[in-house]
């Protein structure tokens, strides 16, 4: 269960809820995984945010000292996804495998690219240490926003049921299949009727 992973870090009762987002929320396999993107817009504080670019890419080895400082961030460039903190000041402190850890100030805004390029978020200041985020988050990304508190419980599942009721109408447009032959006994043979 992906929710499980946050257990030392979340209550029981948020895992429950996590796993059932990506229950509810999963396709029917990797493609449809892959495919199926959320847009997110709504405002979160920048802890929280942090918290969600920490699990989802250094939660395994960050420093326990950078882990509680509320002024480090990851950062990380390459080709398999990337974070940039674009801030008023900022100080470069450790690398550790393919992440950045940096001291900011005054953060203006944040630009988060997963692993797989399925999911693409914007964190950007509106007021003091709130902010706007915005972009497509994957389902495993929408665990971690919610587990971190970025998204509530409320407009979690606004988003599970918009998302259900645009599967439903996509099902009712979709042609019926076409049924095939099953001769039973040859499940899983190279066997077909009219062969043997």
């Amino acid at each position: 269960m992906i929710g499980a992973t946050y257990l030392y870090h979340v209550s029981p009762k948020i895992i429950i809820h996590s796993s059932v987002i990506v229950n509810r929320v999963r396709g029917k396999n990797q493609e449809e995984d892959a495919a199926r993107l959320v847009f997110i817009d709504t405002t979160c504080e920048l802890e929280s945010f942090r918290h969600f670019l920490i699990q989802s890419t250094c939660m395994s080895f960050i420093p326990d000292g950078y882990l509680r400082d509320e002024e480090v961030f990851p950062e990380k460039e390459g080709d398999t996804g990337s974070i940039y903190i674009e801030a008023a000041d900022k100080v470069t402190l450790k690398t550790i495998r393919d992440i950045t850890f940096v001291n900011a100030r005054d953060i203006l805004g944040i630009i988060y690219v997963s692993k797989s390029g399925n999911t693409r978020l914007k964190w950007r200041e509106s007021r003091g240490v709130v902010g706007k985020v915005t972009g497509e988050a994957s389902t495993n990304s929408l665990v971690n926003l919610f587990s971190a508190r970025v998204l509530s419980r409320e407009y979690t599942d606004q988003l599970l049921a918009k998302n259900e009721s645009s599967e439903e109408e996509t099902e009712a447009l979709e042609p019926a299949e076409s049924k095939e032959t099953l001769v039973r006994g040859l499940e899983g043979s190279l066997n077909v009727e009219g062969d043997v």
